[in-house]
């Protein structure tokens, strides 16, 4: 691919910043353009889940997104009246499961900016104000038509990645069909103060009619509050929070005393048909929506990004062939897919009108959630489905094998709570094997003849307890997912990994220069 021929980012969101900055830290040529004038100026998508502090840890700066946010280590259930049914600490969710054991609350908007300045530091400056109006394909890629500072211009890239949200110009050009639905009930959400002072915790509270969630914003002392609007207020028009404070304000035992913004809306839940469609690809909101609880959206298409990122970089430098670019879609469409259908299962009897919300919201909801969080095994699992470090690609082309408890596919496990931080390497954003006990020296023969890093850790406590196995190997991709798991004559294996998906490790990449 020549180097005057990027790739073309429509979308300046988390998930298209994301994207350009996979990009830019492995010197890939880019530019990402973006219809807005600017980084958002609310706070909308709010929790930032342990996975994503994964992915930002092997860039370098989980702990910068960390100090700018609020950590949310306790939710708390509560019932009709002020009671509480249930509470449970995060950090005894995803302990020893992740360097993050909790959920942060991070407001988009500042999301955003930081996301934008790290870019920029990279030397890749979001070109705002420019409008996507269709593209076609051209000999050796894509043509896209923009308007810009009120006149029309033409870009010529590689690739497009259409990171535009739920309206999607690029996914509209393709004619991909968007199938799905509508809730029924409309929604609020406000960002507020209460008298009481600021609140670090998650608190959801289920009503007979309606639910709330209250969580921190900032740590100016803001709290966001999401909710179900009353049914008898629905359809009212120009909805304010004055109109729902009644309802809110006793559920919820708080008083509010300052409103920053408020508005209502109606959860739309959709998947695109397919993700990719020749030199076009569909990244988050472009490609599913869902509901907003459980904060699963934003993170969804940062996992989008991280994805693709890597794929494209490899097929750029020439270090794989274009057609590990259609692994992309089998890994995260299903995934989209799934948790579409899971949230819908979810959602729909805690939204229900009628005997059966009540039910669901007073009494098999709170008690679902007492059981689920008293026993460790269950606690842990909650933790993995919602921090999303249990999504695994175990029926990716790309996943083979198995070794102790690890399938290819599977996310690398954490083994930094109780030994070395095998986590640290994976900054170096490439492939890798990992072994923990004794490398064989046909093994080490090996990765020096594909020129594939190696990293020997000793075998402890924490690696058994892990499910790893001592002495097998873990070809690692460069997003943290392990491709290949041997356990027998790990040398060959790897060999004919790398030459059945046509694979070049090679470390030292060529540079094609930095986006301007």
């Amino acid at each position: 691919m020549m180097p005057d021929f990027p790739v073309l980012i429509v979308g300046a969101g988390p998930t298209g910043l994301n994207l350009a900055l996979a990009l830019a830290r492995r010197n890939v040529p880019h530019r990402i353009i973006s219809d807005a004038n600017g980084p958002g100026e609310q706070s909308r998508a709010m929790v930032v889940q342990a996975r994503t502090l994964e992915f930002y840890g092997q860039y370098g700066f989980a702990d910068d997104v960390i100090g700018q946010g609020v950590i949310i280590k306790t939710a708390h259930v509560w019932k009709p009246g002020g009671r509480e049914a249930a509470s449970v600490s995060f950090g005894d969710l995803g302990e020893g499961i992740s360097p993050y054991p909790f959920a942060l609350a991070y407001p988009q908007d500042d999301h955003e900016r930081f996301l934008v300045n790290q870019l920029e530091s990279l030397g890749t400056r979001v070109e705002w104000a420019t409008k996507l109006t269709g593209f076609h394909e051209i000999s050796a890629g894509i043509g896209a038509a923009v308007e810009q500072n009120g006149g029309a211009g033409q870009i010529e890239a590689a690739w497009i990645c259409g990171c535009d949200g739920a309206r999607s110009c690029v996914r509209e050009t393709l004619g991909v069909g968007f199938p799905g639905g509508t809730y029924d009930q409309t929604f609020y959400v406000t960002d507020v103060k209460i008298a009481r002072g600021f609140d670090r915790d998650l608190n959801f509270s289920l009503g007979e009619h309606i639910l709330s969630l209250m969580f921190p914003v900032r740590l100016t002392g803001m709290q966001r509050l999401i909710g179900l609007v009353p049914p008898e207020l629905a359809q009212k028009q120009n909805l304010t929070f004055e109109d729902i404070r009644g309802y809110v304000e006793p559920l919820l035992n708080i008083q509010v005393t300052e409103v920053n913004w408020f508005s209502s809306y109606r959860v739309h839940h959709r998947v695109a048909e397919k993700f990719r469609a020749g030199r076009a690809f569909l990244l988050g909101d472009a490609g599913h929506i869902h509901s907003p609880v459980g904060g699963q959206g934003m993170n969804t298409g940062i996992g989008d990004a991280i994805n693709l990122g890597w794929k494209l970089a490899e097929v750029m430098q020439g270090r794989a062939d274009e057609s590990l670019l259609d692994t992309y879609e089998s890994e995260r469409i299903g995934f989209a897919r799934l948790l579409v259908s899971t949230t819908d299962r979810a959602f729909t009897p805690i939204i229900a009108e009628g005997l059966r919300g009540e039910l669901t919201r007073s009494v098999l909801a709170p008690l679902f959630f007492t059981l689920f969080t008293r026993f460790s095994a269950s606690r842990h699992a909650a933790f993995r489905l919602v921090s999303q470090t249990r999504i695994h690609y175990d029926e990716s082309p790309l996943s083979e094998g198995k070794a102790g408890d690890i399938h290819g596919g599977d996310r690398l496990p954490w083994t930094g709570a109780g030994g070395t931080d095998n986590f640290a390497p994976l900054r170096s954003l490439d492939w890798q094997a990992h072994v923990y006990g004794d490398a064989s020296e046909g093994l080490k023969k090996t990765c020096r003849d594909l020129d594939l890093p190696i990293h020997v850790f000793t075998w402890d406590q924490a690696a058994e307890k892990a499910g790893l196995e001592k002495g097998a190997l873990y070809l690692v991709r460069p997003d943290g997912y392990v491709a290949l798991a041997s356990a027998g004559d790990s040398a060959s294996a790897l060999k004919n990994y790398a030459t059945r998906h046509r694979l070049r490790f090679q470390t030292s990449r060529s540079d094609y220069g930095r986006a301007s």
